[in-house]
């Protein structure tokens, strides 16, 4: 999943962009059916690729069975949510989800207005679950064969060494402890096993009784990944250190962009513009502010060259320039983007 979100999003993962090259010169059908269900990795991690019961499976093709082993209502639970991307509201069981049902009409239309491509995927989930699921599991399959084996041959040695020291460290330390050593961000909060994350949402969440699923990761970075919303387990999907090589800090018109950053409103703008375009009153939504002060906002970034703005119709829609931020520095593109 980590490495299908890169080819959605290559700008996020500089790092990468050896692999990406590689990757993207597949069969045209297969970018085709990828951009398709894009909307499945690309800013929002759709539950379905992620661990779901223990003990855990131990390779793609078992996973891959599982997942041609759930039933319709099971696949419509677990995906319908990835394609609205968004838990901002609550996406409707499988049970209401009928195509004659009015709650999957607007579901249809809540993803239609994020963008087209999720509104059509939604309509195909809705009239035809099974289908889209044999659909998904051809392209996961020639996804595979076309560049992921070949990728995880030479990732997993590391993976595994990394996964064997984690499991020493944790069986001998409390997990919070070495929980704070794994994931950059971590910081212990009071006397307890509680830890803080920097993420851009705002969620408490509570581990027990339920299982700690990690997940080390070479092509994850900059992004740290929480999953709560499946009854099974908790997942955290994280970079693994020494997987891949830290980029080096450039500087350009330094002084003027790290300014426009100061601010700590200015920088949450920026974590939302950096996984789609939205537009002015849309932001304005999302963040409780009022449109003239997100429009200000947006003015100093675009003056810095931080954010660029397109017409879509009667609609303007702003994006981080994410290779701007990158030539800051990756550190700033990694807060920007956890």
């Amino acid at each position: 999943m980590a490495s299908l979100h890169v080819l959605a999003e290559p700008e996020h993962h500089p790092e990468a962009a050896a692999w990406t090259a590689r990757a993207a010169v597949a069969d045209p059908g297969l970018r085709d059916e990828l951009l398709v269900f894009a909307p499945l990795w690309a800013r929002f991690r759709c539950r379905l690729f992620f661990p779901r019961s223990l003990p855990l499976t131990t390779g793609l093709d078992e996973e891959l069975t599982a997942l041609a082993e759930l039933s319709a209502d099971a696949f419509l639970d677990l995906v319908a949510p990835g394609i609205l991307g968004s838990t901002a509201q609550p996406v409707p069981p499988a049970r209401e989800l009928r195509p004659s049902a009015t709650a999957a009409r607007e579901y249809i239309r809540r993803c239609q207005r994020r963008s087209y491509a999720r509104g059509e995927l939604a309509g195909q989930l809705v009239a035809a679950p099974l289908e889209l699921r044999d659909r998904l599991l051809a392209v996961l399959r020639a996804a595979d064969a076309a560049f992921f084996a070949e990728d995880w041959r030479a990732l997993r040695p590391a993976l595994e060494e990394h996964s064997r020291e984690v499991r020493r460290r944790l069986a001998v330390r409390p997990p919070a402890e070495v929980l704070t050593e794994l994931l950059p961000t971590a910081v212990r909060v009071g006397p307890g096993a509680r830890i803080r994350l920097d993420k851009l949402q705002n969620h408490e969440v509570r581990v027990a009784p339920r299982p700690l699923v990690l997940i080390p990761s070479a092509r994850v970075r900059p992004h740290l990944t929480v999953k709560n919303e499946h009854p099974s387990c908790v997942v955290i999907q994280y970079a693994a250190r020494g997987t891949v090589p830290d980029e080096q800090l450039t500087v350009r018109d330094l002084h003027h962009r790290l300014m426009a950053l100061t601010s700590p409103a200015r920088m949450e703008l920026c974590r939302h513009l950096l996984g789609e375009p939205i537009t002015t009153s849309e932001l304005a939504a999302r963040l409780g502010s009022s449109e003239p002060q997100v429009s200000r906002s947006l003015r100093i970034l675009r003056e810095a060259g931080l954010v660029r703005s397109t017409r879509d119709g009667k609609l303007v829609r702003h994006r981080l320039a994410t290779d701007v931020i990158r030539r800051l520095g990756h550190d700033v593109l990694a807060t920007v983007g956890r």
